[in-house]
């Protein structure tokens, strides 16, 4: 159940009275305490909450149905009982999937009254005793003789994204401001700070940061929590997703040298999560001019933008893990939960696909990654320019893993290494409205012109793995040029 303010019950039987109208995700009762009639309306009301768009419904006793005048009622669940078991406990059996559901008793202005508090559906209907049910009006309907409201109700499992649920509920405008560093997201927006507290929570609530709850406070969404929430700690729904980076002594996970875990939102906590990365990383120094410098080892636009990535296409849906960092000897892999929704080897043209696209969309517009679809455009781009291994992509259980590697002369590439590096090229060069050449190629691996057929090896590689093909048939070897398969 969600956690609860003082008052919060009875401030929201009081929100619910004033309602014009009996709504579908809301049932008033004065008596009634038939177990079988309130194990449908169960049913029927968490199905119409999803259909409506809302995350609770409610069944509430000691309310006049007629006027919504406050009555009081002699319903005490505590003694309810449906043959010689507790009601409660029965209908938590007799509901599929099983609900949190719990009676709760209060006094208000000195009568009895009794709230059920019902979470919506979510993925699959809620049955009672093995058949599923729906609100039309004030009635419980079998949901099976309504067909369009139950594909209506599958399609709203699908609609159902991370970020609309809530992180936590019922707080106070004290509270949301403690909670969220509302300044953070005023600078990220780019919008002056207002002077009253009021502004601050309309302007959360714009953003859906905040939404509006049923008894006057507001819930604090899974949005507003991952972006900006002081404390991830202080949301135990994604507090384990938080980033950690880990830096190990050698090229293997044997040894930590030292580990860092974010407590803070993700838009809040970005910069100085980059900002640690990056002193974690290597660094080659060079000389030019006289001049000693110290440059990354690895290109700092392409490591930012597979951490952002990591961060917006993680699967929240799994639980217990979040997006990791992690720093050997060589080479720094990233990896997030969940499976990619694109083909790995489509992933550079594909058109852009997110499961958190409100997420993606925030991020992108405060400035934490790149516009859409040109992030893994400048990934391969960056390992181009600095002549490094091309990065690889890899689909584990429950997990996608993106590695970069440090610089290796062309010598020391492998076979697969020289002809992931050739596909990337043509794939890049394709966005781009150009195709490969033994030119460009050698452009890409630092190759001297007196050394082209070293580059025409890995071209006839490429070619007889299937990843290229010749741009036209029967072109002069001179003049070569080469797309992607796919193309």
């Amino acid at each position: 159940m969600r956690e609860e303010q003082p008052g919060y019950l009875e401030r929201l039987v009081r929100e619910l009275t004033r309602l014009p109208a009996e709504t579908e995700w809301l049932e008033f009762k004065e008596n009634n305490a038939e177990p079988e009639r309130i194990g449908k309306t169960i049913s029927a009301l968490s199905n119409a909450a999803t259909l409506e768009g809302q995350d609770k419904a409610y069944l509430v006793w000691g309310v006049r149905d007629a006027d919504h005048a406050i009555v009081g009622t002699d319903f005490v669940p505590g003694t309810a009982k449906k043959g010689n078991e507790n009601l409660e406990a029965w209908l938590v059996r007799c509901l599929k999937p099983r609900l949190n559901i719990r009676f709760q008793t209060l006094v208000v202005d000195g009568l009895p009254m009794v709230v059920l508090e019902i979470p919506a559906a979510a993925n699959e209907p809620t049955k009672f005793d093995g058949r599923e049910w729906i609100r039309v009006g004030s009635t419980n309907q079998p949901l099976g003789d309504l067909g369009d409201k139950e594909a209506e109700l599958w399609r709203q499992f699908d609609r159902r994204p991370f970020e609309t649920l809530i992180a936590k509920a019922d707080c106070d405008g004290a509270q949301v401001v403690d909670l969220l560093d509302y300044r953070a997201y005023f600078d990220g927006v780019k919008v002056p700070l207002p002077e009253d507290r009021a502004r601050i929570l309309d302007r959360l609530v714009e953003d859906r940061l905040i939404a509006p709850n049923e008894a006057g406070h507001f819930d604090i969404t899974n949005l507003g929590a991952i972006l900006y929430a002081r404390r991830l700690a202080d949301f135990p729904a994604i507090s384990r997703k938080a980033v950690r980076v880990i830096v190990y002594r050698g090229r293997d996970r044997i040894q930590t040298e030292r580990e860092q875990e974010g407590t803070r939102g993700y838009a809040t906590g970005f910069e100085g999560l980059m900002e640690w990365i990056d002193g974690q990383l290597p660094r080659n120094e060079e000389i030019g001019q006289a001049l000693r410098q110290e440059v990354p080892l690895y290109p700092e636009l392409a490591v930012r933008e597979l951490v952002a990535n990591a961060l917006i296409h993680q699967d929240f849906s799994i639980d217990g893990t979040g997006p990791t960092v992690e720093i050997f000897a060589g080479r720094i892999e990233i990896t997030n939960p969940g499976a990619p929704l694109i083909n790995l080897d489509r992933l550079l043209d594909h058109a852009p696909r997110s499961r958190n696209e409100t997420l993606a969309r925030f991020m992108r517009r405060i400035g934490i990654c790149e516009e859409r679809g040109s992030g893994i455009d400048k990934v391969v781009f960056e390992t181009e320019v600095h002549q490094l291994p091309p990065p690889i992509w890899e689909q584990q259980d429950h997990a996608f893993r993106v590695t970069l590697f440090a610089p290796k002369a062309l010598r020391d590439m492998d076979r697969q290494e020289k002809i992931h590096a050739c596909y990337l090229h043509a794939c890049l060069r394709h966005v781009m409205r150009e195709p490969v050449t033994n030119a460009s190629l050698r452009e890409r691996f630092g190759v001297a012109p007196g050394n082209a057929a070293t580059v025409s090896r890995i071209i006839k590689d490429t070619l007889g793995a299937g990843l290229i093909k010749p741009y036209e048939e029967g072109q002069a070897n001179k003049n070569a040029r080469y797309l992607p398969w796919w193309a």
